[in-house]
């Protein structure tokens, strides 16, 4: 009995840490959380500090960069959001979650080394790939076409490129659909986009990486009340993480700012909250008296492996 309710429980809240659907359960769609980490992943290239170690010394797992899996199971295909420099174990878990070894494309939100460097797996050295579609906005797009080793891949039919309008939706299934958005970000290579993730049930946001909520045209506690979750930018817990580094010049939303900004929501919009691409130095990462603070205030952390129901 007791199993059963809390069977009950996971199917309601759309969430469970499974990580492939159960058998019984019909054809749906799903999203699967591939990565939490900033850009250089955990533990990070020369790291020294004691959270780093715990990794070398076994104590706690690698934490894959961000990255999100899309399965209609009703179609049999997949979709990753994000080609991280993690792309092979990525692929792997989205192939074994969804159960079918399908990749209908990729959709990559910027220029940032973390979000896109996995192409190279799909190039003649690796895996030589057949026109993968890989979702592009316009400035993304071209410097994929014009700056090596990319272009090869484009010359050599790996990838197919598919150029995306900002809110403008691709239908991707009767099921599924992609609204891509312009966020402020550091955009030295290409724009940078957040995604709306929509099936004919639950709508997701997807923002991993934006400079300040404040400086965005629209207003994140809107966007927020008009999706069933939304996964944002939790890249830095504090502005005191780097010490030594000037944070103006890798702005992002602190947690804690967003936390103040979210603060007085009711339950139900601040449990719709999930933050996600955590730096290496972020407590958010591992468990830690400040994850379960930022629980308890009622927000989620994103953790690998979470399937989250559409």
């Amino acid at each position: 009995m007791i199993r059963y309710l809390l069977l009950s429980l996971l199917f309601i809240s759309g969430c469970t840490e499974k990580s492939t659907p159960d058998e019984t359960e019909p054809a749906g769609q799903f999203i699967t959380i591939l990565g939490i980490a900033q850009d250089a992943g955990f533990p990070q290239a020369d790291c020294q500090k004691v959270h780093c170690q715990q990794f070398w010394d076994g104590e706690v797992k690698k934490r894959h960069v961000v990255s999100l899996g899309l399965t209609d199971q009703s179609t049999a295909q997949n979709w990753l959001f994000e080609a991280t420099p993690d792309f092979t174990a990525q692929l792997h878990q989205l192939k074994k979650t969804s159960r079918n070894d399908d990749l209908s494309g990729v959709f990559l939100t910027h220029a940032h080394i973390g979000h896109y460097t996995g192409l190279i797996y799909l190039g003649h050295e690796v895996m030589g790939a057949s026109e993968v579609p890989v979702y592009a906005m316009p400035r993304m797009k071209s410097y994929l076409e014009t700056n090596g080793p990319w272009s090869q891949l484009v010359t050599m039919d790996n990838i197919s490129l598919q150029q995306l309008h900002s809110d403008s939706t691709i239908q991707l299934t009767p099921n599924l659909s992609v609204t891509p958005f312009l966020v402020p970000h550091r955009d030295e290579y290409s724009e940078t986009v957040g995604y709306r993730i929509s099936s004919q049930n639950k709508d997701v946001l997807f923002i991993p990486d934006i400079n300040k909520w404040h400086i965005w045209e629209k207003n994140i506690i809107e966007e927020i009340a008009d999706v069933d979750l939304a996964l944002l930018d939790g890249t830095f817990y504090d502005s005191a993480e780097l010490p030594g580094r000037d944070m103006s010049e890798i702005p992002h939303p602190y947690v804690e700012e967003s936390i103040g900004l979210f603060n007085n929501l009711p339950e139900s919009e601040k449990a719709k909250v999930m933050f996600i691409h955590f730096n290496h130095t972020n407590p958010l990462i591992l468990d830690s008296p400040e994850r379960r603070k930022v629980e308890k205030l009622g927000f989620k952390v994103a953790s690998e492996g979470l399937t989250i129901r559409l």
